[in-house]
C-alpha cells in the first residue's frame, strides 16, 4: 500500500473530513532533506473537518499526527493544512 493511501485512510478514519486532498510533492524534493529516495517522502495535506474546526491551528496541526501516527516520522512535512478550520 502506498504511503499517500495510508494517509488517506488514517485521516478519513480519524476525521471523516469534508475535504481531503493529498499531494506528493516528493519530486519537488529529491535530492534534499527528508528525501528517502521512495519518491514517497514528502506530502502536502488540505483537510477540512468538523472535528478539527474548534482547533486552534498548532491542535489541528498535532491532531493529524497524531492520527498519521508512525506515518508522521516516515513523511516530511505532511502539512500545511490551511482549511481544516473550516467545518
Amino acid at each position: 500500500m502506498s504511503v499517500e493511501t495510508e494517509m488517506r485512510q488514517r485521516l478519513e478514519a480519524a476525521f471523516a473530513p469534508d475535504r481531503l486532498e493529498i499531494t506528493n510533492d516528493s519530486g519537488k524534493h529529491a535530492g534534499h532533506a527528508g528525501d528517502d529516495g521512495s519518491g514517497e517522502s514528502h506530502f502536502s495535506v488540505l483537510i477540512r473537518a468538523a472535528a478539527l474546526a474548534p482547533l486552534n491551528r498548532v491542535a489541528r496541526h498535532r491532531a493529524v499526527h497524531v492520527a498519521l501516527g508512525d506515518l508522521a516520522r516516515r513523511v516530511h512535512h505532511p502539512g500545511p493544512f490551511p482549511e481544516s478550520h473550516q467545518a
